[in-house]
């Protein structure tokens, strides 16, 4: 908002980015306390270590990213709907957080589904449904409808994926800015530098106010709050590149991660289908459970898979 009462709009912007991380490391640093307790996670790997940390911080990494964007970024009607959207899926995320007995998975999933319908229309109604093909000149257009299916199915598998990759301190916040990073760099390479893509830069430095306080041994966890409005923030930047495939190598640590373990699930729960048998899920688990690495270890090696993937990627956009 500030951009439009001012000349140097980008000195603005500037100062906003800056503004964005100092103030949600003020806002961990006196608020986090505050914070409902982690009561340790039963299946996973050293689960019982998060026991009695604060977590659900993602709430406060979220509100300080929509303050600050309201007051240096270029807001949009479209941009807005999405920031109610991000901010009730972060609720959502943080009501789990907070009860004592945790939401179901079908009732998360179908909260999810709503957010993701919603997205889809909202996108519909103020873009084309025509896209570009990763690494060609080639756009296609899909019928609407089509279109919107597959919206919905991005969206959800987004947000759900990103949640289940948050189990080691600093990984999935870490993926997450690696794949915000290569997203904002292929939008800007193809010319869809827009309004939106601004929001992406608050959006990571936001997020690394939160990893200051989150690298191992972490002081407090982003919990639902954080992880559901990363992914659904991370599907609508796809989205806004035009070449919204690019969700698949910008995200693919994270779709390996969490993505296995909600197929192998499905699979077993509906259909009796028994895969991946001698992997735990998600894959963190397995490479500290059953290889033997670290926490810093996983952290470190998924995201330099994740910077590798992203910069071959980027290649591609730029030829």
């Amino acid at each position: 908002m500030i951009n439009h009462i001012t000349d140097n709009g980008y000195m603005v912007a500037y100062f906003g980015i800056l503004a964005a991380f100092m103030l949600t490391c003020v806002c961990m640093s006196r608020f986090g306390k505050y914070l409902p307790r982690d009561m340790g996670r039963q299946y996973a790997h050293d689960g019982s270590l998060s026991a009695g940390k604060p977590r659900g911080a993602g709430f406060l990494f979220v509100i300080v990213f929509i303050v600050t964007g309201l007051l240096f970024g270029d807001w949009t009607r479209e941009n807005i709907i999405y920031i109610i959207l991000i901010t009730a899926s972060m609720m959502t995320g943080f009501l789990d957080d907070c009860a004592k007995t945790p939401w179901s998975e079908y009732k998360k999933g179908l909260l999810d589904l709503v957010v993701a319908v919603l997205v889809a229309v909202t996108f519909l109604n103020f873009n084309s449904n025509e896209i570009n093909i990763i690494g060609t000149d080639i756009s296609v257009s899909i019928p609407p409808v089509i279109f919107g299916g597959l919206i919905v199915i991005l969206v959800w598998a987004s947000i759900n994926v990103t949640n289940c990759s948050d189990g080691v301190d600093g990984l999935s916040g870490t993926l997450t800015l690696i794949t915000l990073g290569t997203i904002y760099i292929a939008g800007n390479v193809i010319g869809k530098n827009n309004e939106f893509s601004y929001l992406i830069l608050l959006f990571m430095v936001c997020i690394l106010g939160y990893l200051w306080f989150n690298a191992a041994p972490s002081l407090l966890m982003m919990g639902d709050a954080g992880s559901r409005a990363m992914g659904l923030f991370i599907a609508i930047a796809a989205l806004k590149t035009g070449s919204p495939l690019i969700y698949i190598p910008a995200a693919i640590v994270l779709i390996l991660d969490g993505g296995l373990g909600l197929i192998k699930v499905a699979l077993l729960r509906f259909l009796k289908i028994k895969i991946l048998k001698n992997t735990r899920t998600p894959l963190h688990d397995h490479v500290r459970k059953v290889w033997g690495w670290s926490n810093t270890h996983t952290v470190y090696r998924f995201a330099i898979i994740q910077i590798v993937v992203s910069i071959a990627t980027i290649y591609l956009y730029v030829l």
